[in-house]
């Protein structure tokens, strides 16, 4: 008898369970998927805390469930990272690929616009970032990219040639939101196989 179906969907940096991607998923599967288990955690604030939470969560999981991953922006770097780790199918969306360079310019006092809690970013949390790196796909049919050129916070061509040999789908416009991610879930669910 095959597994039951897990998605778990990471959103980005200082974002949360309640951003319009994860609705759209939630939406999506309680409408026509109930069946599956939707895992939409808020993710810790630092690297390191975000990555031992994950990883806890599917080493206590993978038994049991056959899960997926949607990782949209730092998620999606957090996703890649995992799938080297645990080998599950991800779809990541406008994702990070070096969070690391970004994220400098982000360093000190930080307010999630979504929780409202108060943080400060610091180096070592950049040094906790680079150590997540995966520095090449080991199975990059495990991946979908999608990815819209519009994106204002990433460089869209970073992604497309870090999943350059994954199913891309990569569409001219848009933004870092993914406009008009809608008309994604049905494939994604599929592609995951879930």
């Amino acid at each position: 008898m095959s597994k039951p179906s897990m998605l778990l969907y990471l959103h980005g940096f200082n974002s949360s369970p309640g951003s319009h991607k994860a609705n759209v998923i939630r939406q999506y599967c309680q409408q026509h998927r109930p069946d599956i288990k939707l895992e939409i955690p808020q993710l810790p604030h630092f690297p390191k805390r975000a990555a031992d939470y994950i990883d806890a969560f599917v080493s206590n999981h993978q038994r049991d469930y056959n899960i997926g991953l949607v990782g949209s922006s730092l998620g999606g770097y957090l996703s890649t990272w995992l799938n080297d780790k645990y080998g599950c199918r991800a779809v990541v969306v406008n994702p990070a690929v070096r969070p690391y360079e970004l994220l400098v310019n982000f360093l000190g006092q930080q307010t999630n616009p979504y929780t409202q809690q108060h943080y400060v970013l610091e180096q070592k949390h950049i040094l906790e970032l680079k150590a997540l790196e995966v520095a090449s796909l080991r199975t990059p049919q495990d991946f979908w990219l999608l990815q819209q050129e519009g994106d204002e916070v990433l460089d869209y061509r970073q992604a497309v040639e870090k999943y350059q040999h994954s199913r891309s789908t990569v569409e001219v416009g848009g933004d870092h939101s993914f406009v008009d991610f809608e008309r994604y879930p049905q494939q994604i669910i599929e592609f995951l196989q879930l």
